[in-house]
């Protein structure tokens, strides 16, 4: 009798090493599928994704650093335009 719990231990073994391993692809299938239906859904309220959204904050800063620079040079111009007029 004891082969035969043995041979039922191994097999009840074996089915629960299949239906944890079933049970983990099933796990990662949902997975795939909320991150899917999450992109779809942030795709359709137009939500910018963080790598745009620094790119541009980079790009403002750049426009807002180049527009502080030639604000200073015409100020410097005017000056020495009406420096000459008098």
């Amino acid at each position: 009798m004891s082969a035969g719990s043995n041979r039922f231990m191994d097999e009840f073994a074996k089915l629960m090493t299949d239906a944890a391993g079933a049970a983990q692809g099933v796990r990662k299938e949902m997975e795939q599928a909320f991150h899917a239906q999450a992109e779809r859904w942030l795709n359709s309220l137009d939500v910018v994704r963080r790598e745009e959204f620094d790119v541009m904050r980079e790009m403002a800063t750049r426009a807002l650093d180049e527009n502080e620079a030639l604000k200073a040079r015409i100020e410097a111009l005017e000056a020495r335009l009406s420096g000459k007029a008098d």
